[in-house]
Parts: C-alpha cells; structure tokens; sequence
C-alpha cells in the first residue's frame, strides 16, 4: 500500500492543488479587477460564484465519463481545458463575458474532484482511505497557502508586458494546468491491472484485497437513482455546509486582511497561515482516526472549535486577536474534508459510487455559490469586512450539532451489532453442541476470518495462518 501510494499520490496532490488556485484566485484578482472593470462587489460575487451552477449541472455526466473511459484520459481532459479558460479569464473585457467564462470554467473542471475521490477507491481498501485522504486533501491545503502568496506577488506584476495585475494572477495560475495534462496521461495509471510499476502477485493481492474490502450492504444499479437517494442528500447537504465556509473564507479572506491596511505582498503572506496550519493537522490526524464513531467525534469536536473561533473573529477588536482566531478556524474547515469523504464510499459501489459521489461532490458544491454570494451581501447589509464570518460560523454549529447526533446515532448501531453478534454466536455455539455442523467452518463462517484478511503479507494461507 505504501508503493501504490507513493506512486499516485504527489501526482494527484499536485493535480489538486493546481485546481484549487485556479478556484480561489477570484478572491486576488478581486483586489484589482472590480475596479478596473467597473463592476460592484455583489456583481463580481455573482460572477464567482457561476463557476459552481456549471459544475452542478455537468459534475454526474462527468464523472460517469470518467468511470466509463478511465481516469488518466478523462483527467487530462479536465485539466487542459480547466488550464485554458483560466488563461482566457486573464482577458476579460466586460461583466458579461467574465460570468460566460465563470460558468465555463465550472463545466470544466466539473468531475475532477469526485473522480479523483471515486479513482482512490478503486486503490485503497477502506482500512486506509482516511489517511490517504487527508493526504489528498493537503493538495486544497497547500493551494490555498501557496495561492495566496502567489496572488499577492502577481498582483505587483501589474504593468509588466502591458498586463494589469489581476490579469497576470488568471494566466499563470491557468498555465500549470496545461502542463499537467502531459504528465496524466504519461505517468497517472487506469486501473491496479494496468499499473507496471506493480508485480502480477501485488495485482492479484492488491484486488483480492478490493473484492473483500466491498461492502456487502453497498448500493448498485442505476447511477441516475443517486439524485434523489435520501442518503446522498444527506451527505450533499452536508458537503454544501462545508464549502460554504470554505469557499466564503477563501474568497474573503483576502478583502478582510486588506482592511488591516498591509500591501498586496503582506495580504498574501498573511493569507498563507490558516492553511499551512491545515498541512501540518493533516499530515498528523487523519491517520489517528479509525472506526466511524471515532470519525463522528472529529467532525463534532471540529466544527465547534470552528463556530467559536469564527464567532470569535467577528466580536473582538484585535486585529491580532482575530486574525489568530481566523487561523484555527480555516484550519478546522480543512480538517473537515477527510473525515467526510471516507464516508459515503462505505454505501455505494461501481457506477453507482461514481454517480453517488459526483452528486454529493456538485450539490454540495452549491455552497461555494452561496458563500461567494453570502460573504459580499452580509459585508454590504452590516458595512463591515469582519461580520461575514459569522457565515462560516453557522454553518460549522449546524456540523457541530449535526457530527454529535451521528455520534449517538452510531453508538446505537454499534450495540445493536454487538447484541446481534452475541445472539448469533449463542445460536451457533447450540448448533455446535448438537454436532450438526462442522465447528472450525462454521466459526470461519461466523467470523469471517479468511487468512488472506490477516495482516500478514509474507505467510501463505493454509493451516497455521487459520
């Protein structure tokens, strides 16, 4: 598992880290390109934010794309021509034609992110997916921090080659893009069968591991059913409540650190904190977290923190105070992406994943749409740059409560199980005693203990390892 994961990972943070700038530059160009092309905050919010309608309404038929023809095809596909609207954002000439390319950048890039997810379940048994989330989702973390530094130097480049700044901040950050796609589809691999850099023993080991790490509750059948399954609403509102403090935070992030008065340069600094926070929390607790109770109290424990911390930056006086508390709070809303994706997986299977996660992905992408839309209007209704955070705020008290409720939710489940195991081992104990069947397979049976789920890479099944 450490080769499969050397082997995709960096490729794949790098590939998201790249689509999370080109997400959140809006939030530095804003600094220049308002006025420069006259627009006012709620129309360039607007604009912004027309990036998730089309990443709503074409996130499915992408992602089914991608199960259908492969993920290192469809992959580069995304990034070539997220890569191209980009640069043609740096060209913008009117509002009109700035919600055109807003719109097109979200059809896209639509299916890169639920692919990405979905393509990872297809490598690591559910036992590891926790981890190796968290260590994808530093791609979002790094993005943020180095994209705020990045737009802050390339706003300073205004002027050079006859470009303005905000110009220069949408075709280099678009350009990488491009670049990656060569490198998808040299270096990224379709499916375990087609990986070279793996032995025909790792691949048969690595898919038996698959076929019995499948859930035998899991959904399959028709991928259009995941729209109106009440579980994927569920997690879709869920996810909406997430990039809703996300999105909100990164878009405003910028506008509220340039009331502390500090240049462009400064503002980018500045904004690197809260997320390089984020990578040092994510290379540390996804991997401490095993079992879904355990997941349900992070996400409990988190969203509180969050509530409090961004509840706090909009009452204190402190600029130092709370840009502090602004730090912990982004941080927290990071934290948040791995414990939830190692989720929905445990329910779906095949297609039927695919269009489950690409329909939680989309819908609860309709929070990046609000948050870039809610920031700017409660800033306008409050004539302040710091009471937009208490939008953040709600929604992580509604995480909060919500992470405590499945915490009970799932203890229940857990002494259900338990009651269920106990009767069934009486039940089979009885049928033991009776001498109708023979023990040691019907306590494999009950157990399910095939050698091959023993953590024992080197020992070949038979009888010791039973």
């Amino acid at each position: 598992m450490k080769k499969v994961a050397w082997r995709l990972m960096p490729l794949l943070i790098v590939m998201f880290l790249v689509s999370f700038i080109d997400r959140q530059n809006v939030g530095f160009a804003k600094l220049e390109m308002v006025h420069a092309l006259h627009m006012s905050e709620a129309a360039y919010g607007l604009g912004a934010s027309l990036f998730f309608i089309g990443y709503l309404l074409f996130e499915i038929p992408s992602t089914l794309a991608l199960h259908k023809y492969g993920a290192r095809v469809w992959l580069a596909r995304i990034m070539f021509t997220w890569g191209a609207v980009t640069i043609l954002l740096g060209f913008t000439s009117s509002l009109p034609m700035f919600y055109v390319l807003r719109f097109m950048l979200g059809i896209a890039e639509a299916g890169f992110y639920p692919g990405v997810i979905y393509y990872l379940t297809l490598w690591f048994p559910q036992a590891y997916r926790t981890r190796v989330l968290g260590v994808f989702t530093l791609g979002s973390a790094l993005a943020n921090m180095l994209g705020a530094l990045v737009g802050g130097l390339l706003l300073n480049l205004s002027g050079t080659f006859g470009l303005a700044g905000w110009q220069w901040v949408f075709i280099a950050t678009g350009l990488p893009a491009i670049v990656l796609t060569g490198l998808v589809m040299l270096y990224l691999p379709g499916s375990i069968d087609e990986a070279k850099f793996l032995s025909a023993g790792q691949k048969a080991r690595l898919n038996d591991m698959m076929r019995r790490d499948a859930p035998p509750n899991a959904t399959h059948g028709n991928p259009l059913a995941a729209l109106w399954d009440v579980r994927v609403l569920l997690f879709a509102a869920t996810y909406m409540l997430m990039s809703t403090s996300l999105y909100g935070v990164t878009y405003w992030l910028p506008t509220l650190v340039k009331g502390f008065g500090v240049s462009s340069t400064i503002n980018g600094l500045l904004n690197m904190i809260p997320w390089g926070l984020a990578v040092l929390l994510l290379l540390w607790l996804p991997g401490k977290l095993r079992g879904d109770r355990i997941v349900y109290k992070a996400i409990a424990a988190i969203g509180l923190l969050g509530l409090f911390c961004f509840a706090s930056s909009a009452l204190l006086d402190s600029n130092i105070l709370r840009f502090g508390a602004l730090v912990i709070g982004g941080a927290c809303i990071t934290l948040l992406y791995p414990c939830f994706w190692s989720l929905p997986p445990k329910f779906f299977q095949g297609a039927r994943a695919a269009a489950s996660i690409a329909a939680i992905n989309s819908i609860g992408n309709l929070g990046g749409f609000f948050g870039q839309n809610l920031m700017p209007y409660v800033g306008k209704v409050t004539h302040s740059t710091v009471t937009p955070m208490l939008v953040p705020a709600a929604c992580l008290a509604v995480l909060g409560v919500g992470g405590l409720v499945a915490v009970s939710w799932q203890r229940k489940r857990d002494l259900l199980a338990a009651a269920d195991a106990e009767t069934a081992l009486q039940r089979q104990v009885a049928i033991q005693e009776d001498g109708s069947e023979d023990p040691g397979s019907s306590i494999d049976q009950l157990l399910d203990l095939h050698p091959d789920h023993l953590e024992m890479p080197h020992q070949q099944p038979g009888p010791t390892a039973r």
